[in-house]
């Protein structure tokens, strides 16, 4: 266990808006241990071997593959990632099942959707909140690949209502065991899975309640057809059918009734896994497009030399760079915040649940943030290869397809951005999250006279870093007029919060990315000049991403003198001293990465 970050001071869940975070504290990739470079090398390698090479075989339905895929992954070690030594798997760190989740899902959304079921929602839940029994006899032949795992929670009529479903678990009159009727949909893996975590309703309970059930035609489990999809084409995805399907008592998962805590656990978990899940798909989006860009003759010129495609190579590269320092940087918060747990005397499940959760802002932010990038980046890699890129011979096209169900699962990024803001007012009235004291001082200041001085931002990233603490006076500028005017009732403003959550997302990301250039400034790595640069582009898209947001949100709830001096307030804020030539900073990072032939960060 690392003491030096049990005794470090990390920020709870939503404290970056309103602490300052010196960049030694933050992890990156940069920071990668020996072991953790090893682990990312051996999953490329894999990757390149067995995945890429067959990506016409995925968009060509070839669920075996799949299934086959994912046996060599569990033979390697893959599968167990996460899970503890005494249940049968390698019981690494959290930084680690990022980074491998990361790695594996860049090749096909196929194997990621597959891989992310099965480690994530289909074994998580058994290892966080099963019994002593449920964990020997179902862990281990999860973690090895010998079985597979499935997840059914969302039904016909219960999807981001999850907690509406209705299927129903009848107590037998014996008392050994329930009978589970109903019907659920769009089940990943359910086409070669051994066992489901099913949900269904005791009576007429408030909340569902968890069940471990084995895959047993015999037992009253049918299977609709493979759905017919956009993309993810080789992710086995059907709907199971549950007629009078006996489950022994035993195999209830933790208590009755706790299967909505146990969905919402495992969603914030899924969440941030997801995201990770979307940087290796955007790292191989861009070498691809850069290979293609330095290859493609136009004008007897290749076309990453023009400017028009030298801007889409900045502006991809500098959204990977944010969401991958953004995810690292909130993995190893979590891992930080387990091994607190942990050494305060907390068991494995307690820990990683508390610590996760802790963290369910940040998680919700990264789904949101890294699913767009991702598709807007495929979107972009299309466009590169021109005619090219529509066609099913590239891998353009698929990358696309396969991009578009991440803004969908884990939550829609709807709920995830209503998620976010939700969250943090709700911590900040338990007094996890001081908001109201550093509102306050916004708004006085927005009363009192501006300085004229002129700062010294001498030091490498100092405007930037002056230009996101007056970012985060945006936010609680907004957010806390508008919990003040609206109070319980925020959540009906649906639009204002949408708008609150984008401007929380883009201070998030920036500043994760900001602050992995400072440190590496400051290390002197052979890539920080270049990451300055793609932490300034971002920060200078988000800025004007936070102005129109905060516009939109002050004149949906402020009239008159409030409204006037609040987008005066808004104005000041998001003033830069000297701004940056951002068609200078696209120039030189997209020549950085045509050079490399590849995203090379």
């Amino acid at each position: 266990m690392n003491t030096e970050s049990i005794n470090k001071d990390i920020l709870r869940g939503g404290q970056f808006l309103v602490k300052e975070t010196p960049c030694e504290d933050l992890f990156t990739p940069e920071d990668f241990s020996e072991e953790q470079q090893m682990m990312k090398e051996s999953v490329k390698e894999f990757v390149d071997r067995e995945i890429w090479p067959n990506k016409e075989r995925f968009e060509k339905k070839d669920y075996a593959l799949t299934e086959e895929i994912m046996k060599k992954a569990g033979e390697l070690g893959l599968l167990g990632i996460a899970v503890p030594e005494a249940y049968g798997g390698l019981g690494m760190g959290f930084v680690t099942t990022m980074l491998v989740c990361d790695y594996i899902s860049g090749a096909t959304g196929s194997i990621a959707t597959a891989f992310g079921a099965h480690t994530g929602i289909g074994t998580m839940p058994i290892t966080l909140y099963g019994t002593e029994e449920q964990k020997q006899k179902y862990v281990p032949k999860l973690a090895s690949g010998e079985w597979f795992g499935a997840y059914c929670l969302t039904e016909p009529g219960a999807g981001s209502d999850a907690n509406s479903g209705k299927t129903k678990a009848v107590l037998s009159d014996d008392g050994t065991h329930y009978k589970i009727s109903g019907q659920k949909m769009w089940i990943s893996n359910a086409g070669f899975c051994n066992l489901f975590i099913v949900f269904a309703r005791i009576e007429d309970d408030q909340y569902i309640t968890g069940f471990i059930v084995e895959n047993d035609p015999n037992n009253g489990i049918t299977l609709g057809e493979e759905e017919h999809k956009l993309g993810i084409h080789s992710s086995s995805t059907r709907q199971v059918f549950f007629s009078d399907t006996k489950v022994p008592v035993e195999n209830m998962l933790s208590e009755r009734g706790h299967g909505f805590k146990i969905a919402m656990n495992a969603l914030n978990i899924g969440r941030i896994k997801l995201a990770a899940a979307c940087l290796d798909a955007q790292r191989r989006v861009i070498s691809n497009a850069t290979q293609y860009a330095n290859e493609r003759i136009q004008f007897k010129t290749p076309i990453a030399k023009f400017g028009a495609i030298q801007y889409k190579l900045a502006e991809m590269a500098s959204a990977a760079f944010a969401g991958e320092s953004a995810c690292y940087r909130a993995a190893k918060n979590i891992e930080d915040r387990i091994a607190i747990r942990l050494s305060e005397g907390n068991s494995h499940q307690e820990a990683e649940l508390k610590g996760v959760e802790e963290y369910a802002i940040e998680c919700s932010i990264l789904k949101v943030a890294v699913s767009e990038d991702i598709q807007h980046c495929s979107d972009e890699g299309i466009q590169i290869f021109g005619g090219m890129g529509f066609s099913a011979d590239t891998p353009m096209e698929s990358a696309w397809r396969d991009a578009r169900i991440s803004r969908i699962y884990e939550g829609t990024n709807e709920i995830n951005r209503m998620l976010s803001v939700g969250m943090l007012v709700k911590k900040a009235m338990k007094g996890h999250v001081d908001l109201l004291g550093p509102a306050m001082a916004v708004a006085n200041e927005l009363t009192s006279i501006p300085s004229f001085e002129t700062p010294d931002f001498s030091a490498p990233l100092s405007e930037e870093k002056a230009m996101l603490a007056n970012l985060k006076k945006v936010f609680l500028m907004v957010a806390g007029s508008a919990v003040q005017k609206f109070g319980p009732d925020l959540e009906e403003h649906q639009q204002l919060l949408l708008a609150a959550a984008d401007i929380l997302i883009e201070i998030y990301l920036a500043e994760s990315a900001i602050l992995r250039a400072e440190k590496n400034v400051k290390r002197q790595n052979e890539n920080s000049d270049y990451q300055v640069a793609m932490a300034q582009l971002y920060l200078y898209n988000a800025v004007d991403t936070i102005l129109k947001k905060a516009k939109e949100g002050i004149v949906s709830f402020a009239e008159g003198d409030e409204q006037r001096m609040m987008l005066m307030g808004l104005k000041r804020f998001t003033k830069y001293q000297n701004i940056p030539n951002v068609v200078a900073l696209r120039t030189k990072i997209a020549e950085k990465v045509t050079a490399e032939n590849a995203y090379p960060f």
